[in-house]
């Protein structure tokens, strides 16, 4: 008489079982020093729009070690590399790379470099470049036009690449939902500028008008 159909069901439960066991404890070992990545990423952020250029490297130097920690916690499992709090990390230490570089005046990092992949980066390139915003308002309210129009050529040059990354969703993470939502924010952007330049430029022709008239009399 032959063996049951289910005879080596346990034995295969067992080894998924294991594999599951293992996979759970890279997950467990790596969420935590997600949450990390991504508290240390926005600190980060806040420190450069305060022009605290030094604290935000450092911040950025944790969040760098912490992500390689990740990276050898899941190394047998590169499925979890794309699983939404692994991502969701890199993307948000991208955000803030980007965000120190441009502010910094220094060449922007490439994926490599920060040792993250490229959906998580093109994401968080995006929303480095809607970060801008705010710098640009900061310079802005201090009058000082020429850095503004300098800010907001970068993030023109960011969305001009990011619209050409024409791929589906599930290879970009989501991308075109992040660059039309960067789109709004430069056409809010350039409609600020173009009105404080336009104000700029009347009161500009207002005090050449009343010098011209105080000097006849």
């Amino acid at each position: 008489m032959s063996d049951s159909p289910t005879a080596n069901i346990q034995s295969i439960a067992e080894r998924i079982r294991g594999e599951l066991a293992l996979k759970h404890q890279a997950r467990e070992a790596a969420y935590p020093l997600t949450r990390q990545v991504v508290r240390n990423s926005a600190n980060a952020i806040r420190a450069v729009h305060r022009g605290e250029f030094e604290t935000a490297q450092k911040l950025l130097s944790t969040a760098g070690g912490l992500l390689s920690e990740i990276t050898a916690a899941i190394v047998d499992h590169p499925e979890l590399r794309y699983t939404g709090y692994v991502e969701t990390a890199e993307k948000e230490f991208t955000e803030a790379s980007i965000t120190l570089s441009l502010v910094s005046g220094k060449a922007i990092p490439g994926p490599d470099a920060l040792g993250v992949v490229n959906s998580a980066y093109l994401n968080g390139l995006a929303e480095a470049a809607s970060e801008m915003r705010r710098e640009l308002l900061d310079h802005l309210r201090r009058g000082l036009i020429g850095r503004c129009e300098e800010i907001l050529k970068s993030m023109d040059d960011i969305y001009d690449v990011l619209v050409t990354i024409d791929f589906p969703d599930a290879l970009t993470g989501n991308l075109r939902r992040t660059t039309d939502m960067l789109r709004g924010v430069l056409e809010r952007t350039r409609g600020d500028l173009t009105m404080a330049i336009a104000q700029s430029r009347l009161e500009e022709k207002l005090t050449r008008v009343e010098e011209g008239l105080s000097g006849r009399g």
